[in-house]
């Protein structure tokens, strides 16, 4: 009798420990499976609101840098589009042997002159240093600065650039670089080859040349000031303007691929 009353009381215990588990799970609201499928969902939702986060912030950058990147492309085609119209004539173009030992290439499409006695004039350009044998990616950049003189109002000029040496370089990886100075920019020659410009012409850090209803030769651009578009190259590669054409370079395949056309047209000429 004793034995079974032990027996029974042992059973009760163990009974009422697990009613009262059960019970505390239940005040809780929930079973251990339950609670496990609470802490699931929980973990899932903070994961999803994590994902949405990044998700919508990356389609915000690629809403800017698509638009950004459709001007780039404008722009690097209308400068390829220059060079291939200038140097379709071979007689009345940029001698290909300056093409061929210049440190980089600048192209300006289309800079609108205001039709004042003093004009301002102001264009976006691009800009590819040579790597070796081929190019780098291309730069964005901005002119600005004045010129004295009779204008046309509104009329736009195409404008091209040489860099023939480092120190000319040098000058255009800063944030503001102003052409002019003894020797430091000259109007560039035209023709098949150089062979007959002065000594001032090969002395030149940069030679410019100028194309306005589709008259083209050299000029001069001093007082013409060339600064980085910041914001362009930053939202295109996340660089600074040292960082795409500085040294070292910025190789032409960290470029989007709809961007390299300016550096493969350079390259047709620049041989």
């Amino acid at each position: 009798m004793v034995f079974s009353v032990v027996r029974v009381f042992r059973g009760y215990r163990t009974t009422n420990t697990e009613t009262t588990k059960h019970t505390n799970h239940t005040k809780r609201g929930m079973t251990p499976v339950g609670e496990l499928k609470m802490k699931s969902k929980a973990f899932t939702f903070f994961i999803s609101i994590a994902l949405l986060s990044i998700f919508t912030a990356s389609a915000v950058a690629q809403k800017g840098t698509g638009k950004d990147l459709q001007d780039a492309v404008k722009r690097v085609d209308g400068a390829s589009e220059v060079m291939n119209e200038i140097m379709r004539i071979s007689d009345k173009s940029i001698p290909r042997d300056l093409l061929a030992k210049a440190k980089a290439v600048v192209v300006f499409p289309g800079v609108i002159k205001g039709a004042f006695i003093i004009g301002g004039q102001g264009g976006k350009g691009v800009a590819v240093r040579r790597i070796g044998r081929g190019w780098s990616a291309p730069a964005f950049l901005n002119m600005a600065g004045g010129s004295v003189g009779f204008q046309i109002g509104g009329s736009k000029t195409d404008y091209i650039m040489l860099v023939m040496n480092d120190k000319g370089m040098k000058g255009l990886v800063e944030d503001k670089f102003e052409l002019g100075g003894e020797g430091s920019v000259a109007a560039g020659p035209i023709g098949r080859t150089a062979a007959a410009s002065t000594n001032a012409t090969f002395d030149a850090e940069i030679l410019t040349y100028s194309r306005s209803k589709g008259l083209f030769a050299g000029v001069s651009l001093k007082g013409v000031s060339i600064n980085s578009d910041k914001d362009f190259n930053r939202n295109i590669y996340e660089k600074n303007l040292k960082q795409i054409i500085g040294e070292p370079a910025l190789g032409a395949t960290a470029a989007p691929a709809t961007l390299r056309r300016f550096g493969q047209t350079v390259a047709t000429y620049a041989r």
